[in-house]
């Protein structure tokens, strides 16, 4: 167990620790929908997981590139037994069993997991940093998240996911709600 999945206090034995978590989620090549609904399903049946809730999906922009296909973002709630890096790397063997080959950093994909947060940790390892370190910037995780936990406030900044989208003010970040998706 690395250092930073360990609790900052000591429970007692036979005792469970059970947090909840947000993972966000995108896909911009094939089936989108479907690649995230897939995502769903495999995120669900993982050993240590309860699936909770899932935001509508929202038809976004690219941030940060050009020249790609618009995505299709959701946020999923979890609650978790598991450490955040063993949730990390089941997401990632999710990620590869759908396909995704990473290439290059913003390079297009058929799905994208990530830890947005763990609980009220706060972890800075080379291979993993919860919470995401621009969920506070992007439109397209805070407008997901806000639909399903707007009260939820960021462990590091002390405000929650509403007030957070409220100062985010980012016109190039469209984000769009899918009808009946």
């Amino acid at each position: 167990m690395k250092e930073s999945d360990r609790l900052p206090f000591s429970l007692p034995k036979g005792w469970i620790v059970v947090e909840d978590v947000f993972v966000g989620m995108g896909s911009n090549l094939g089936d989108k929908v479907g690649n995230c609904r897939g995502a769903i399903h495999k995120i669900s049946n993982l050993e240590g997981c309860c699936f909770v809730k899932c935001s509508p999906f929202y038809r976004t922009d690219p941030v940060g590139v050009e020249d790609q296909d618009w995505f299709v973002n959701a946020v999923v709630w979890l609650q978790v037994e598991i450490t955040p890096h063993q949730l990390m790397e089941k997401l990632l063997a999710i990620e590869a069993e759908m396909g995704r080959v990473r290439k290059k950093r913003w390079d297009a994909r058929i799905i994208d997991l990530d830890i947005l947060l763990f609980g009220n940790r706060i972890i800075s390892d080379p291979d993993l940093k919860i919470p995401h370190p621009r969920l506070h910037l992007r439109r397209f995780v805070l407008v997901p998240l806000v639909d399903i936990a707007p009260d939820l406030e960021h462990p590091l900044l002390g405000v929650s996911m509403k007030k957070l989208l409220d100062r985010c003010h980012e016109p190039d970040q469209g984000v769009y709600l899918m009808e009946g998706t």
